[in-house]
């Protein structure tokens, strides 16, 4: 919370971005330790040291701009695609059984949330590289009406620091 660090979908785990503030010209510097946001329209969550640099504690959600600054590829790796979050453990199996037949590597994850309880993630496949996990998201949002959510399954390569 207090440390200069943020929740990312895609981007390796220790990669440096700076984080602008486009309504003030505020930045600041994270590294990515964290997945997440798991909310449609966001692309990072801030810790609260580094919302409070930018100047976005008050307003919650402001349009930013990310520049990497570590040297390496965010389009490598392993990937996965959220196609659904459930509360009901059964709607969630449903899911996973009717994409089963047509995707790979179909599963579900418990997760607990202390503001919301026990609820159950269904994510498709084991995806190399970024470009083909949007392809396949499109393709799952076209064919089965769901919105999907790209999530970075390893830790990338970003160094030690």
């Amino acid at each position: 919370m207090y440390k200069f660090t943020a929740a990312h979908r895609t981007l390796p785990f220790n990669t440096m971005v700076r984080v602008t503030n486009m309504t003030n010209g505020k930045s600041t510097t994270v590294r990515i330790t964290d997945r997440g946001p798991f909310v449609d329209n966001r692309i990072i969550d801030l810790s609260y040291a580094a919302a409070k640099q930018i100047e976005s504690i008050g307003p919650g959600v402001v349009t930013v701009q990310l520049e990497i600054l570590s040297a390496i590829d965010p389009n490598d790796g392993t990937f996965t695609i959220q196609v659904g979050a459930f509360k009901d453990k059964a709607n969630a199996e449903r899911l996973v059984r009717r994409l089963s037949a047509d995707y790979p590597a179909v599963a579900m994850q418990s997760f607990e949330s202390a503001k919301s309880g026990s609820f159950y993630r269904v994510h498709v496949g084991k995806i190399s590289g970024e470009d083909a996990a949007k392809k396949m998201s499109e393709e799952l949002h076209a064919r089965e009406g769901v919105k999907p959510l790209i999530f970075r399954v390893d830790n990338g390569s970003a160094g030690e620091n």
